[in-house]
């Protein structure tokens, strides 16, 4: 399997995140991607290949135009206003308040943040793009045949809404492959999101659509980030319902309650009949992650990929979460080679 991966993902390397009433050094940091993409070498997984390029044409097929240019010049901006440390959020256009979008940049930071625990930082704007270029590129090699690829994402993007940052994404890599696919002729796309944290921001781009199907396995929004959607109730809305199919777990979800929500995805993505399959691929749901709660041992990502391969399915898998502990990169191309038959 060929792995597309940017080192321009190292020029994202924010140092402060709000964590508990704490700043800390924040837990989506460059050795994640440093851990799979060395895992990816050690076991001989495939060739490794920089991106293409796609400019921008896709990803604002995407995302607002207003929250792309903001992106694009946050960082400058935040200099210029003489701020000392890294852009974080501090206030949100709550309920009752305008949602008038602020001139002043402190103001569009807060305006464009689903939440406080990722700041923007030199180079957060360039290392976003590269990724979705890696998505892209991932993207683009299912539409000339390969039947299995990694886009080796930094940052992660599942939570990025079409006009929203937060939970270290920026731009949704998952959603602007999606769209690029749909955009070169593939009639129906499904994206299965087995990240520990609900994939909040695909769901928002896809909820009113019937042409992506979303399902995710996750962490009960009850229990954890983003709290706010993942609900089983959430089926999509006027023609996208039915659309959307969300499992929430509760803590310390085994392998076992997990595979059998995986089950029932995979057969609502048979009965979709999608022509090609986006694996949003988050390894936070192991037992030794520190922000998630699940309980799966490397052994039962392997089983993933070969659950995954039963669909027949055209498939890009997109790095998303699996935070700082070594076998990110073992559960990660675990996964790979399951589906691969290997292992």
């Amino acid at each position: 399997m060929e792995t597309i991966f940017s080192e321009n993902h190292k020029l994202r390397h924010s140092q402060t995140e709000l964590y508990g009433g704490e700043l800390v050094y924040p837990f989506e940091r460059p050795t994640r991607a440093e851990y799979v993409i060395s895992r990816v070498r050690e076991t001989r997984l495939g060739p490794v290949s920089g991106p293409d390029e796609f400019g921008m044409d896709p990803i604002n097929a995407t995302h607002a135009p207003d929250f792309v240019e903001f992106l694009q010049t946050a960082w400058p901006r935040w200099k210029e206003a003489r701020f000392k440390g890294e852009a974080i959020p501090a206030a949100w256009p709550a309920k009752r308040m305008s949602d008038k979008r602020p001139n002043f940049i402190e103001g569009q930071l807060c305006y464009y943040a689903l939440c406080a625990d990722t700041s923007i930082s030199e180079g957060t704007w360039e290392a976003a793009y590269a990724s979705a270029q890696v998505a892209l590129t991932g993207a683009e090699r299912l539409l000339t045949g390969a039947h299995g690829v990694f886009s080796l994402c930094r940052p992660p993007g599942h939570h990025a809404t079409a006009d929203m940052f937060g939970g270290y994404c920026f731009l949704n890599n998952a959603a602007i492959a999606a769209q690029y696919l749909r955009d070169k002729g593939a009639a129906r796309v499904a994206i299965l999101d087995i990240d520990f944290h609900h994939g909040n921001g695909t769901q928002d781009i896809f909820y009113d659509r019937n042409d992506v199907l979303y399902v995710s396995l996750h962490g009960d929004p009850m229990d954890t980030f983003p709290y706010f959607l993942g609900h089983a109730d959430e089926a999509g809305a006027g023609k996208g319902e039915g659309f959307n199919l969300n499992f929430p777990m509760p803590p310390d979800t085994s392998f076992g309650l997990w595979r059998a929500a995986l089950t029932q995805g995979l057969e609502r993505i048979a009965e979709f009949d999608a022509d090609m399959l986006i694996i949003s691929l988050g390894v936070d749901t192991f037992e030794n992650d520190p922000i998630s709660f699940f309980k799966l041992k490397s052994d039962d990502f392997t089983t993933t990929g070969k659950d995954i391969a039963t669909i027949g399915l055209p498939t890009l898998f997109i790095m998303e979460g699996g935070y700082d502990v070594e076998e990110i990169g073992i559960n990660a191309v675990n996964v790979l080679q399951g589906f691969e038959g290997v292992g």
